[in-house]
Order: structure tokens, then sequence, then C-alpha cells
């Protein structure tokens, strides 16, 4: 029932008050019905817009900047107001799933909105606290979003919604790739392959895919998926993601002693006999160091042997084995048994899937397993997880239950409730804060049952079955409502997994992290800001993003979790192939929408090494591995203490770029031009006494080398007269101009820089130290420094 408040006015007082009591029986009777309403039942009994006029003030003011931002935290299915009579639904990204949901959710607040309270819209009244809000004061008397609903108010009073006949999201109609330009499919090709192979694509390739588009790119892609190299680079991606890395250098350390006292510490008693007594000692340190170098790995191998195979990715969250190496499997006591069947057992890093037995401890008392097997369920029962975030007496998993919700459905726990608590008053009010005070609760509800589940784990994070019940002051283990039945306490991390993997936000944070894999950063997040000027086109762009994601993972589960659909799928949108701006428009508004388009971003430290030794032939060296710390200073990370890259360039990492560009240049240019013409990579058309003093053809010699090297190097294939192709042929005949000005020059090029077989090459007319500058200069350039 609507009342307009100008009508409500002129009625004697018992019949408003009669007409209220009404109004608010219709209203939570028809609350009701969209809470029970099917969302895809929903948008299926009618797509056609026709059906569904929003208010274009809805869709763009109410529901962007209050409804998403502020009611979605608790008036939801499975949320903290699950029980409210105004319950809203989550829209889909994808635009031809959203109008009926979006329509569904206008009605919703227009209900709310056309119940008086002492002639006070109850919308108005709840948002600012009133009427005994779980939620309490959500909008401040003088904030934005307060203005926008006391606006959409007297616009439905207006009967303005009646008269809207605009779709939803059509405020900017303008195709949102417009103007973008997408990198050709030869370019494209090159962008994939060192990405995902580490190398420069081959002469069939490119001409494979400058013939057949697209559909030839995707088949390169098969095969490459197919390297080795591909799946280090995909272990290094979800390294980042899990940090599993990031254990104590002791990495044996998450075998507990408790059931693994007699094996885990295999190399002390490891028989040296055979080797001279000098050698013993560092022997053993080697031993050691592949051990544990071996059992940091197992977490992502397992991600790699399921990529590899083909399995359906869920099995990172309900696989019913691990992961074991030669070493690792004598850690575990289990090497005798699977010895046979490694291809080489005394290979550190070759691994198998296999299962643990029941476990037995130092007393000889094994904890329940009807099966006779550890009950293994992917990650969420490597040893390493547990003990890569470890518990405390006063967190009680709550740190593991929100890194499950991050990792495996995409979920910050700690943006569920952004509002602002005073953590004292709610201590007064309530006994149980966290399972009473309402700003407590929105969060507690959904991480204290997945705590709850991880109770077998101790502190530390050794696998230790809980006696006791679980803490009565925490919301019980379970997931989603759903309590966890007694008898499925002993595998309480496999019923999780296999939840988890049905749950349609497991898909959408696997695309997510393929999103990473690829451009190296998170995907956006939705604005929080309402008062931002740019808050529409910020939005916008995340809506697209957010479209692509979700029809891709819908497809992901549709082939079966194969996460190489998902990079391929990944690889072909707009997203990816974006290059740049066609119409060089500059206006804020579409700058803030393309912002996180396509790939701007600097190469990790390990990416770099591999794209030098790609163009090279061999890697610098300095930016992984060995005890330098460099990697470090270019924003590498150390999965412990240091656990985001660093993606805007600082000095230190400036002076890095210049330190590198000299040395490769220095270590490649006589070393190219002392090989064979036929095996040389930079200059397999020229030689060092070419010089542009010897005619036109000499001239022409020069500029197609510098073409090559631009080709080579930044993957441009320039013109002979392109402007970049002039600039560095200036570049060269400026240096040989400088030389010939310089009195008595060396006629023979640097000790440092000497060529194959150490030797030092004459260089007379100093070509040699100037082909060195231009590969340092393009070394220097964005293309090469970015992807």
């Amino acid at each position: 029932m609507f009342i307009p408040r100008l009508f409500a006015n002129r009625l004697p007082g018992w019949l408003l008050v009669l007409l209220v009591m009404a109004s608010v029986a219709q209203a939570e009777e028809a609350a009701d019905a969209p809470a029970a309403l099917d969302a895809h039942a929903a948008i299926d009994m009618h797509r056609g817009p026709a059906c569904y006029t929003v208010d274009p003030y809805f869709a763009t003011e109410v529901w962007s900047k209050v409804a998403e931002v502020t009611c979605l935290n608790c008036h939801v299915a499975g949320g903290d107001a699950a029980e409210s009579q105004f319950l809203l639904q989550k829209l889909p990204a994808m635009p031809d799933q959203r109008q009926a949901l979006l329509y569904q959710n206008q009605r919703a607040f227009q209900r709310m909105a056309a119940v008086l309270i002492d002639q006070q819209p109850r919308l108005l009244l709840k948002a600012q606290g009133g009427l005994d809000h779980g939620g309490g004061e959500v909008l401040k008397p003088d904030s934005t979003g307060l203005k926008i609903l006391t606006h959409f108010v007297r616009r439905s009073d207006d009967g303005a919604v009646a008269a809207a006949t605009a779709a939803v999201d059509q405020a900017d109609a303008r195709p949102f790739f417009e103007g973008v330009e997408m990198l050709p499919d030869t370019r494209l090709l090159r962008r994939v392959a060192l990405s995902l192979a580490g190398r420069l694509p081959t002469d069939e390739e490119r001409a494979a895919v400058a013939a057949g588009g697209m559909p030839a790119l995707l088949g390169v892609m098969d095969r490459l998926m197919q390297e080795e190299a591909f799946y280090d680079r995909l272990k290094e991606a979800f390294n980042d993601i899990f940090l599993t890395r990031g254990l104590d250098d002791s990495a044996e350390g998450v075998l507990s002693y408790q059931y693994f006292h007699n094996t885990r510490l295999w190399p002390q008693k490891y028989d040296f006999s055979d080797l001279p007594e000098k050698d013993r000692k560092q022997a053993g340190y080697k031993l050691y160091r592949e051990y544990r170098e071996a059992m940091h790995r197992e977490p992502m191998e397992l991600i790699a042997y399921i990529v590899r195979n083909d399995r359906p990715f869920t099995e990172v969250v309900t696989a019913d084995y691990l992961m074991m190496s030669p070493y690792t499997a004598r850690g575990y006591g289990r090497y005798e048994e699977l010895k046979d069947q490694f291809q080489d057992p005394e290979d550190p890093y070759e691994f198998i899937p296999t299962r643990l037995p029941q476990l037995t401890d130092d007393r000889g008392k094994s904890p329940e397993s009807p099966t006779g097997f550890f009950p293994h369920s992917g990650l969420l029962t490597a040893f390493h997880y547990p003990h890569r975030y470890p518990n405390t007496e006063t967190n009680r998993n709550r740190l593991r239950a929100r890194m499950y919700f991050q990792h495996f459905l995409g979920i910050d726990l700690m943006q569920l409730a952004p509002r602002t608590t005073d953590a004292a008053a709610a201590d007064a009010k309530y006994e149980i804060p966290t399972m009473q005070a309402a700003e407590c609760v929105v969060c507690h509800r959904v991480m204290d049952p997945i705590a709850g589940l991880f109770q077998d784990y101790a502190l530390n994070g050794d696998f230790q079955p809980r006696k006791e019940p679980w803490y009565e002051d925490m919301f019980g283990p379970g997931r989603d409502g759903e309590d966890l039945p007694a008898e499925e306490k002993w595998r309480a991390m496999q019923w999780l997994g296999e939840r988890t993997a049905r749950d349609p936000r497991f898909a959408v944070a696997m695309v997510e992290h393929v999103y990473y894999l690829l451009c190296g950063r998170q995907v956006l997040q939705s604005p929080q800001d309402i008062d931002d000027p740019l808050f529409a086109a910020k939005r916008r762009a995340y809506l697209e993003q957010r479209g692509t994601i979700e029809k891709i993972a819908q497809d992901f589960a549709a082939n079966d979790f194969n996460l190489k659909y998902v990079i391929k799928a990944m690889v072909a949108t707009p997203f990816y192939r974006a290059d740049g701006l066609a119409t060089g428009e500059l206006q804020p508004e579409r700058l803030a929408e393309i912002e996180d388009v396509g790939l701007v971003r600097l190469l990790t430290p390990e990416q770099l090494e591999r794209k030098i030794a790609a163009v090279f032939g061999q890697p610098w060296g300095k930016l992984q591995g060995g005890d330098s710390k460099m990697d470090i200073l270019y924003g590498g990370i150390d999965f412990k203490e240091i656990t985001e890259r660093i993606a805007d360039p600082s000095g230190a990492m400036g002076a890095i770029q210049r330190i590198m560009a000299n040395e490769v240049s220095c270590k490649n240019v006589a070393f190219d031009f002392t090989t064979p013409p036929s095996q040389r990579l930079l200059f397999p058309h020229m030689e060092p006494n070419v010089t542009p003093d010897d005619g036109p053809a000499a001239e022409r010699q020069i500029r197609e080398a510098i073409v090559h090297l631009h080709q080579r190097l930044l993957g441009r294939d320039r013109a002979i007269d392109d402007p970049e192709v002039e600039r560095t042929w200036l570049l060269f005949t400026g240096i040989l101009a400088d030389a010939k000005a310089a009195p008595g020059f060396e006629k023979v090029d640097s000790y440092f820089c000497r060529g194959r077989d150490d030797k030092r090459l004459d260089d007379p007319h100093y070509t040699l130290r100037a082909w060195r500058a231009v590969v340092t200069y393009l070394l220097r350039q964005h293309e090469f420094l970015y992807e």
C-alpha cells in the first residue's frame, strides 16, 4: 500500500494508524517474495527489458552508491540480516542478467520507502540507525548516501519511476573499448610466449599466427602450456598468491615431531661413508638444502600436476592425495614403498601423487580414519598451509579462515564490515560481542564456522586432532549456515573442500588468480567512495571487468574446471589484448574507465631474467638465485616478510635498470659478433667493420640491423624509415662522430666486454662500442622493461 505523505497529513490520526499497520503488513508480505525467488528463475521468467522498468536514478545512484556499498553487507541471503524482510539480490556483472534482479531490488527499496513511521519513511529511519536497526547507523545525517536515499524517496512519491523508461546501465551507451587499439596477433603471440614460457616465438609460430589469427594463436598456446617453463611460471604465480614458500628455512618443520619424529630429519642419518672425509660436511649441507627446497615446492607441485594432466582445478581443494619427491618421501617415511615409482630416485625434485596412510603418533596412537588413510583435501590439508598461517590462543584459527576466503573464494573478510566500531562499548554491552553485537557478527558469523573446521591444527600448524569441544563463545564449525556433522569431524577439511568446489565463487576466484598470473595485478574492486567525481567511471570499469571474469568463470565450470581454458580465454579478452588509445582521448572520466585495461606493468625480477635469457641466449644472473639481494631491491618478494611486489619503480630500481642495460650489452654485443653469423641472435647480417662512411649500401645495412634489434629486443616490426629507427640511427652515428672528434681513442674494445673465448676485440672504428650503446639504449626502453 502506498500512502503519499501529502495525503497522509490530511487523514484522521486513528485512520492513519490503521493504514500504516496495513501498509506494514502488506510490505512485509511482499518483501518475503523476492527472498524466496531464485535469482536465475527470476531472470528466466522473462528476459525482455520492457517488463523490468528500472529508474535510472535507482540504478546509477541508489544501487551503485548506497545499496552495493552498504546494504549488501547484511541484507542478502546468508547475511547478518538474512531474516530481515528487506532482502536484496546480489547482481551478476553480465548486463543480460542484471535487469530482472535490479528491478526486484528497486521494488524492495520502494516498499521500504512507502512505509511511514511517524510520517517518516521507514527506509530513511533504518539507514540512520532508528527502529532498532541491527546494523546501527550506516548513513550519517549529512552524508551523500543519505541525500541520495532521500531524493529517491521523493522521486518515488512523485511517480518518477513510472515515467522512467531508460534501460539499466545505459548512462553511457558508448562501447567500453571504443577507441582502444588491440595488439596485432603476432605481437600478442610474443607477449604470450614470453609471459607463459619465457621464450620468444619461433619463426614457424609467427608465420602460423600471421596467417591464422587468433585460432592459430590459441593452438600455439596449447603447445606452450606443455612446456616445462610454463609450469615454472604457473608455480611462481601461485606462490605469489598462496605464499607457501614463506616458511622458515627449516621447511622440514612442516612434518610434526608427533607423527614423523623418526624420519623428518633423515639427512642427519644419511651415509656419506663413500665420500672422502673432507667432502662429507659440504655434502650434508647440500643434501639438506635440496631436501628443504623440495619440501618448499610440494604445494605448488600439486597445482602443476593438476594443470599438466588436465584434471579439474577443483582438486586444489579436493585432491585426496599430495605430491612427494624422493627426498620428501624420506621425510614422510614413505620412500621404500614409493622408490620404484620414481623415474630417478635420486632426483630431489621429481614429484609423484600419493596418499599418506593413517598417521600414528609417537605413543602408537592413531587419529580416527575409517578409510585407513589421512583425509587429504588438496591445499587445505597440505601441512604447509596451516604452518604458513600460524594461530594464537586468542585468534583461534581466524587468520586461517580469512586466508581460506581470500584464496579460494576471492572474498576479503576485512571489507565485510567497513564501519568504525567502538570495541569497548560492545564489550560493555554484550556478554559475547562476536556472537551478539551486529557490527561484530557481520564478520564472525561467516568467519568463525570456518575457523572451527581448522580446529585439528595446532597453533604452529601441526596436525593435532582436538579432543576438547570447540569454543562455546564462537559460532560452531560449519559453512554458510550448514553445521559440520559430528560424524564428519575426522574429515572436516574434506567436508569443506567438497562444498568449496561447488561454490560458484570458487570458479570466479580462480579466474581472478589467472588474471593476476597474466596481468601482474589484482582485479578491480567495487569503488566505495561515492563522493569521488570519477565514481561512475570507476564503477563502469569494475562492472565491465567483472562481467568478463564471471563469464569466463561460468565457462570454466562448464569445461570441467580446466585451468588451461581460463588462461586461453583471458588472453583472448580485450583486457589482455589492449595496446593503447587510438583517439588520444584525455578526459578524466574516460581515463579512469580504461586505467586497468591492457598490460602496462613492470616485469618482475624473474620475468626480466627470463626475457633477457630469451633475447640474448643467456640470463643476466643478478635478479634471480644466488646470494644477490638485488631481486628484492627490484620489487621481488620473499613470501614471508615482503609479500607484495612493487608495481611502481623506485630510484633504486631505476639504478638497477641502468646497471642491467650496461652489463647485458657489455656481455653480449662482442660475444655475438664473435659467433658465426648463422648462429647470431643480435647481428646476423652485420659485421663490426661496416660504417656509415662506406656508402649508401652500408647505411642501409646498418639501418636494417637496427630494425632487427628493434624487433628482437622490443617486439616492434618497424619500417626502415620509422621515426624510432631514425632516432636509433642518429644515436649510432652520433657516437661514431664523437669518437672521431676525440683525439686518440683506444682502438680495441673494453677489457670488461670481451667476446667469445675471452677475446678482446679490435675496434678501430669505434663501431663495437657504438653498437653496445644502441643495445644499452634499447634495453632501457619501456617496451623491454615493461609488459
